[in-house]
């Protein structure tokens, strides 16, 4: 159709009453050909937001769309239905989206479309790891309005296997940073839908208590987290049956919870209970029972029952070496720990090899830049300030610092850790001015984002206290 054609008909229309954008979408709609309004449709699923073409091509995908996507697009650009921001990036205009999410209800694959969309928009959720770095952060935030509206608008085309995963995706994307305000909605309305769809006994009900008591025990609520670790495990006991590997899951989870708050007598016979199920389940030689001996070995050193810990320690490096070979992520775990035991024991000799290979291999297997690099860097600091090797620790101390800020970004509560760690190096050293302003700064960090009384943030004021009432900066 010309110009000179469309314009007359759009005039047409106009006059008759109806408003000069519907009249020119539907000029523009009677054009395309079947595909392109079928992709029109898909695109209007999308948030008022900037869409990545990766994205529109993995919905097409999931939605069965197996025409020449690009080409398509193209069109509805020239048809001004669709807005190129810049290369690879779309936009819907609002008032266009209205329209075409009207034609879409008209459409019979609608629900096609609509699942596949939301099958897309999983597999983002799913790429959102448990502690994201900034690359993951950058990686997954222009889906992120894309993803809320699945959880929100599209969630009843969520499957039931699906239906937890978009909320647990932005629930991780801001917690990653340090937004805990923005981050609990998000696994309250877990917790929510699924006890709407499911009733309050399922699995992924219970997935979504374990995951919002995680989230509250990162806050330091205690007394929040607790009942809902309790009723998750409780759940899947009713559910699943007291003997399955999901129990055996939750009966660590709680254990390490009890763990941390130093409730050691209430840890114990959870951990034992879960590494017997898991040997039960899985046989003597499998990832989850060393992870069960590593755990239990955790617990004893801390309880100073050395003779009990180490051989569970030395019994879950090999299990992970004979599993998953020498070089492996849980190995360096591993030897890690190992490591720490030996240096809590003044087995300095023992220590320190296991302390550079663990450091060495996470170099090795995931690059320079790893939040479990930086860890090893951290725990390789410690071992030399406990030593008095102050000038072997403090460069370990601040690459650990500006690796941390680099992959978690400044404000972040583990750089507040680690302006911490650096802190008591040189309050050690009698460096009191420097150590008084990293105080500040950590404590600035853990009160924002952590809040005045979480313990981390407790720990931060009272070395600060310590620093100002006992030494002279």
């Amino acid at each position: 159709m010309m110009l000179a054609d469309i314009l007359a008909r759009l005039q047409k229309q106009t006059s008759a009453g109806e408003s000069g954008v519907a009249a020119a979408f539907e000029l523009n709609w009677e054009c395309l050909e079947p595909e392109a309004q079928e992709l029109a449709c898909l695109l209007s699923l999308f948030a008022l937001a900037p869409i990545p073409w990766s994205l529109v091509e993995s919905a097409a995908s999931y939605s069965n769309l197996e025409f020449d996507i690009k080409g398509n697009c193209a069109v509805l650009v020239e048809r001004y239905l669709l807005q190129e921001l810049a290369e690879d990036t779309y936009q819907v205009h609002d008032r266009i989206q209205e329209l075409l999410q009207q034609k879409l209800e008209e459409l019979a694959e609608a629900n096609e479309l609509k699942r596949g969309y939301c099958q897309a928009m999983v597999v983002v959720a799913k790429d959102i790891p448990q502690t994201p770095t900034l690359i993951d952060i950058v990686k997954a935030t222009l889906a992120i309005p894309h993803l809320a509206g699945t959880a929100t608008v599209y969630q009843a085309w969520l499957s039931d296997d699906d239906l937890i995963w978009p909320f647990l995706g932005l629930g991780r994307f801001y917690q990653g940073q340090g937004a805990y305000v923005q981050a609990l909605p998000w696994y309250e309305q877990s917790l929510f839908a699924a006890k709407k769809r499911f009733g309050d006994e399922h699995p992924s009900v219970a997935s979504s208590l374990n995951n919002l008591a995680v989230f509250y025990k990162s806050q330091g609520r205690y007394s929040d987290a607790e009942p809902l670790y309790i009723e998750a495990l409780s759940m899947k006991k009713r559910l699943l049956g007291d003997e399955h590997p999901s129990v055996a899951t939750s009966l660590n989870n709680l254990a390490v919870f009890y763990k941390s708050q130093g409730r050691y007598s209430d840890a114990e016979p959870l951990y034992i209970e879960a590494l017997s199920m898991r040997k039960s389940l899985l046989g003597d030689e499998d990832p989850d029972v060393a992870t069960s001996l590593n755990n239990l070995a955790l617990l004893y050193k801390s309880q100073g029952r050395y003779s009990d810990a180490e051989p569970l320690y030395i019994e879950a490096l090999s299990m992970r070496k004979r599993l998953l070979g020498d070089e492996h992520p849980d190995v360096a775990q591993s030897l890690n720990n190992l490591a720490v035991f030996y240096k809590s024991q003044g087995r300095y000799s023992d220590a320190e090899p296991l302390y550079v290979e663990a450091l060495f291999m996470r170099k090795r297997l995931l690059e320079d830049e790893h939040l479990s690099v930086a860890s090893s860097l951290k725990n390789l600091a410690v071992f030399y300030k406990s030593q008095g090797r102050y000038s072997d620790a403090e460069p370990l101390y601040i690459e650990a610092l500006s690796m941390r800020k680099r992959l978690l970004g400044d404000e972040h509560p583990d750089v507040a850790k680690s302006l911490n760690n650096l802190a008591e190096l040189y309050d050690s050293q009698g460096r009191y001015s420097d150590a008084q302003h990293l105080y500040i700064d950590a404590l600035k960090i853990a009160e924002k984002r952590l809040g005045a009384n979480h313990p981390n943030t407790i720990t931060i004021r009272e070395n600060l206290e310590d620093l100002r009432r006992n030494r002279q900066p």
